[in-house]
């Protein structure tokens, strides 16, 4: 694998993980340090990551991290509730439905995987991914998983907003289950309503979280007294 290639994956992931957090300053001397690598395809990487919005240029300041504001959040959801309900529309018409029903028990249970380790919560948004992915497969629109791509980097970012919050995922696990479940009964107005349902969730609890999080930033930067 190329080193660009390299620098690229690794700071994608630890920017979605937010390893690196919105604002932060990725110094070419820095990161070349860090990566093992030379600011040549350091470079290369930083400019795949600015193409995909997840860096931007700042006057001054090199390349930082791109913020995660209340108005992008918005954005994405507007996008997503489109394209997810079109999604699901399709997924339910497709003539094998044995992996959402398979899919549909896995997240009525997935709640032993919440409620446990860091670990664990890990794998049920792995199992997340399953969902998205045999979507995907079932709705078999190359169109629709093109546009879907690009969305889905950032989804995942917003996505750790929520990884801390039991409640939240225990809540999201029972909605994914119901949206398996519309799709294995082949029931497109119930698969788009169902998730309908679930992003208008995630989005007032990703809204409120970031909220929270901005007030708490704010706070912290003004000093007492």
């Amino acid at each position: 694998m190329r080193a660009s290639d390299r620098a690229y994956q690794a700071l994608r992931a630890d920017i979605i993980e937010w390893r690196l957090g919105p604002g932060t300053v990725l110094g070419e001397v820095e990161q070349s340090a860090r990566l093992g690598i030379s600011r040549t395809p350091l470079r290369e990487a930083l400019s795949r990551l600015t193409a995909e919005g997840l860096t931007a240029p700042q006057p001054g300041r090199g390349v930082i991290v791109s913020e995660v504001t209340l108005e992008k959040i918005t954005g994405l959801f507007d996008v997503r509730i489109s394209l997810d309900c079109t999604a699901a529309a399709l997924a339910a018409a497709h003539p094998d439905q044995r992996t959402f029903q398979q899919l549909t028990r896995r997240f009525e249970s997935a709640s032993s995987l919440i409620r446990e380790s860091d670990g664990c919560q890990h794998e049920y948004y792995e199992l997340v991914a399953e969902l998205d992915a045999a979507i995907d497969e079932a709705a078999a629109n190359p169109y629709l998983l093109q546009a879907q791509r690009q969305l889905r980097t950032h989804l995942s970012r917003v996505r750790r907003l929520a990884q801390d919050d039991v409640a939240r995922l225990t809540a999201s696990a029972a909605e994914h289950a119901q949206i398996a479940r519309s799709i294995a009964q082949a029931n497109a107005d119930l698969a788009v309503a169902s998730t309908k349902v679930h992003l208008h969730n995630s989005l007032q609890y990703l809204l409120a979280a970031r909220a929270n999080s901005n007030a708490r930033i704010t706070r912290e930067e003004v000093p007492n007294g």
